[in-house]
C-alpha cells in the first residue's frame, strides 16, 4: 500500500495564500474595471461586497483588495458607511489630465522621435492597424490600452524617464476619458487619422509637426469628453 496516496496535501504557505489573492483581486479588479469604463456600471452605483462575492465566486478579501485598486485609480471612491461608489466624471479632472497631458507630452516626443528605429516604426503601425479593427469593431476595452501603448512607443527614446513616468501614469488615469471620448463624442474618425498623421511625420523626420500635432489632438480629445460631460450633466 502507498501511503503517499492517503497522505493530505500540505496546506498552502501564507506566501501561496497572498499570492493566490493577489490574483484573484487583479482579476476581479480587471473585470470591474472594464465594465465602469465601458458604462456598465455608471457614476453612483454601489459596489457591494457581499453581491460582488457571490458573483466571482470568491471571498470578500479580494473583492476587497480589488476595490481599493480601483479606488487608487479614481475609478470608485470607497466611504465608511456607504462601501464603494463609482466615481463620477469630474470637468476639473478631465480638464487637468489633459492639460498635463498636452504640456509633457510634446515634450518627451520632441526628444525621442529623433531616435526611432525600424523596429519602432513597425510596431506603432502593428498597433495602429490593431487600434483601427478594434475601433470599427467597437471593442471599447482594447481603446484606451493600444491608444497608451502607442503614445508610450513614440516617447520611449526620450531619455527622460522621470517625465516618461508621469506620462504613463498619466495615460492610465486616461484611459477612462479616452474610452469614453472615443465612445460618446464619435471621436474616432479624427482618432485614427490623427494617429496616421503622426506617425507619418515622425517618418518624414518633421518632429515639430508632429510635436504640434500631438498637442492639438490631446487638447481637441479632452474639449471633445468636457464638451460632453457639460451636455450631459446640464442634461440630467
Amino acid at each position: 500500500m502507498n501511503l503517499m496516496t492517503n497522505r493530505a496535501a500540505p496546506p498552502p504557505t501564507p506566501i501561496h495564500k497572498t499570492l493566490q489573492h493577489r490574483t484573484i483581486s487583479a482579476s476581479v479588479a480587471g473585470e470591474l474595471r472594464r465594465r465602469i469604463v465601458d458604462g456598465e456600471f455608471q457614476a453612483g452605483f454601489q459596489l457591494r461586497q457581499e453581491a460582488l462575492a457571490v458573483e466571482f465566486g470568491v471571498s470578500r478579501i479580494p473583492v476587497r483588495e480589488a476595490l481599493m485598486q480601483l479606488e487608487a485609480e479614481g475609478l470608485v471612491k470607497i466611504h465608511p458607511h456607504r462601501g464603494a461608489i463609482v466615481s463620477a466624471l469630474s470637468p476639473e479632472e478631465v480638464e487637468e489630465l489633459f492639460e498635463l497631458r498636452a504640456l509633457l507630452e510634446p515634450r518627451l516626443l520632441k526628444a525621442s522621435a529623433p531616435h526611432l528605429r525600424e523596429t519602432d516604426y513597425r510596431r506603432l503601425e502593428d498597433i495602429l492597424k490593431e487600434y483601427s479593427s478594434e475601433l470599427h469593431a467597437m471593442q471599447v476595452s482594447r481603446w484606451g490600452e493600444l491608444n497608451r501603448e502607442f503614445h508610450m512607443v513614440l516617447y520611449q527614446h526620450a531619455g527622460q524617464p522621470r517625465s516618461l513616468a508621469i506620462v504613463a501614469n498619466l495615460l492610465q488615469e486616461c484611459d477612462r476619458h479616452t474610452r469614453l471620448q472615443l465612445a460618446l463624442t464619435d471621436g474616432r474618425a479624427r482618432a485614427e487619422a490623427e494617429h496616421d498623421e503622426l506617425l507619418r511625420l515622425c517618418a518624414a523626420e518633421d518632429t515639430a509637426a508632429a510635436c504640434k500635432l500631438l498637442k492639438t489632438h490631446i487638447e481637441g480629445a479632452g474639449k471633445s469628453l468636457l464638451k460632453y460631460i457639460h451636455e450631459h450633466q446640464k442634461g440630467g
